[in-house]
């Protein structure tokens, strides 16, 4: 059938997870029962059947929760905080790692290490150590014969994705495609010294910055002398998750609520719109608030990329929600998509004004712009617009950091906190971070343009007047109107048969002076009658008699 239907432990393993949860269709297709039209298991059943398959299968859980243009909103709810249960592996087996991983002896290397990890995941752990030279770091360790795990995984995701293929939402969209961009994905999720170049990245790109006091915000160093593919040593730092810090009480713990929250939202909005690269897992758990009262972010290995064209549309559509205008966010839907898809943009207009009108009445402050961006993707899907998977991360981005801001300081005003950016962003846009650079840059274009039109505009008078200008014009929707002419061409050509056949047979039945002029007068009668009726059947069953 496909590869879920060979002979192997794993194998058996998924099957017994999908039975025990409850995949009506997958259960009736594997047992040889009649399957019915294929359908995905609901949302909580998915998420079981996910966690219990284990690590693997909660990162891809993790990858379509970032995918509201693909999967219906109650699905991405449902695998939004999905977390792997899994237990931390010994150290003994750690430690065999974390030696083969090192160019030197362990003593060297590090003074102390606890063997007891402060954090476990799906793909790695976590230790505390110290260098010798007395700095403090942390230890991202991968899992032992995780990769056997992935490989044996992976292989089998392909063959589900074979069969999700043939669903509703695999009719629109390419999970084929899909799953082997998670898989690529995964696969770069086993090698640490990518995770530590993102890391290293993002510590770069907000080493400075105009928005915000650079100083107050930390990525960690990372120790490139001992990092490995399997191993990433970093700077420790002192601190805790974001949500449980504890802040003084009174108007001093407030202000520093606010500036806390305002350097988040400045941070990431330079990230997305202006560096074009940002965290994309920005949950609690990765925004660290520092015992010197910094903030952290921590855990790099899931980032998000946006060209600057994606980013000027994104600042558009940010403009064009604002000014409640359906039209335009139709439009910019279209520029983000990718390219040859047929659109009805009524429907897509009609659906956009649906959407804004429930924010006729709403202040700015009262709009919650990510859940607003998860709709525009809902929009797209129920459409059958495919979106660029970096706006999934996009939108996941934007929903998490704005949860973390509005769990940490619960009097949050959105509106205040990206005002003064968005103004910023379009200045930025229209004149760039050098105006005399663009003033420049336009006046070249300028001159290019001056030198270039007269030229162009007599090859145009040329082939005007030499009659050879051939425009090529495509419009959509023709076919059902062509065939709607072809037809009702052929029925009047039926017709025009049928009558025919009838003034013959009138003609010759007219003049019969013998026997055989009676049989042909009756048989052309004969067939103008049987044609006739044909014709009256095909109208009636068509439906368009009136």
């Amino acid at each position: 059938m496909f590869a879920l239907a060979q002979n192997t432990s794993r194998q058996r393993e998924i099957l017994e997870v999908v039975f025990r949860n409850g995949w009506e269709y997958m259960r009736r297709l594997l047992t040889g029962g009649r399957a019915d039209e294929p359908a995905l298991p609901t949302p909580a059943v998915l998420r079981n059947i996910l966690i219990d398959l284990g690590p693997v299968y909660v990162k891809l859980g993790q990858l379509l929760s970032t995918r509201p243009d693909i999967l219906p909103p109650d699905y991405t709810e449902a695998l939004t905080a999905l977390q792997a249960n899994v237990p931390p592996v010994a150290w003994a087996e750690v430690e065999v790692l974390i030696r083969k991983q090192l160019n030197c002896p362990l003593e060297d290397a590090f003074e102390t290490i606890d063997r007891e990890p402060v954090a476990a995941g799906s793909i790695a752990q976590t230790h505390r150590a110290r260098l010798m030279s007395g700095e403090e770091v942390a230890l991202k360790v991968q899992r032992p014969g995780i990769e056997t795990v992935v490989e044996q995984d992976i292989s089998i995701i392909h063959g589900l994705a074979e069969l999700a293929s043939r669903t509703d939402i695999g009719q629109d969209y390419d999970v084929v495609a899909l799953a082997e961009e998670f898989t690529s994905a995964l696969r770069a999720e086993l090698d640490f010294t990518k995770e530590a170049n993102f890391t290293e990245q993002l510590r770069k790109n907000l080493a400075e910055s105009r928005w915000f006091d650079a100083d107050e915000i930390v990525v960690p160093a990372i120790n490139w002398t001992l990092t490995s593919s399997q191993l990433l040593v970093m700077e420790w730092l002192n601190g805790k998750p974001i949500l449980t810090a504890e802040l003084p009480a009174g108007e001093s713990g407030d202000a520093k609520r606010d500036a806390t929250t305002t350097l988040l939202f400045r941070a990431f909005f330079q990230q997305i719109y202006i560096d074009g690269f940002f965290h994309a897992d920005p949950h609690p758990g990765n925004i660290f608030y520092l015992d010197d009262g910094r903030i952290a972010l921590i855990d790099c290995g899931m980032v998000g990329r946006l060209d600057p064209r994606t980013q000027q549309i994104l600042t558009e559509m940010l403009l064009a929600i604002v000014d409640i205008d359906a039209r335009r966010c139709s439009q910019l839907t279209l520029e983000l998509a990718e390219a040859g898809q047929p659109v009805n943009m009524l429907r897509l207009e009609n659906d956009y004004d649906r959407m804004l009108r429930k924010y006729y009445n709403l202040s700015l402050s009262q709009i919650n712009f990510s859940e607003v961006f998860y709709e525009v993707l809902q929009i797209a899907r129920a459409n059958r617009i495919q979106m660029p998977s970096s706006l999934g991360l996009y939108a996941k981005s934007l929903a998490n950091l704005e949860g973390v801001a509005r769990g940490f300081n619960p009097k949050l005003n959105l509106l205040d906190e990206i005002k003064p950016l968005i103004a910023d962003l379009f200045r930025r846009q229209l004149f760039g971070t050098s105006p005399l650079q663009t003033l420049l840059r336009t006046t070249l274009d300028l001159k290019s343009l001056s030198l270039q039109s007269p030229r162009q505009v007599e090859v145009l008078l040329d082939r005007i007047t030499s009659e050879s200008l051939h425009w090529n014009i495509t419009l959509r929707d023709l076919d059902p109107l062509r065939r709607s002419l072809d037809d009702s061409a052929n029925r009047l050509s039926f017709s025009i048969v049928v009558a025919a056949l009838i003034v013959g047979a009138a003609i010759v039945s007219a003049n019969a002076n013998s026997s055989q002029a009676t049989v042909i007068g009756n048989a052309l009668f004969a067939a103008a009658s049987l044609i006739g009726l044909w014709l009256m059947i095909s109208i009636v069953r068509s439906g368009r008699l009136r």
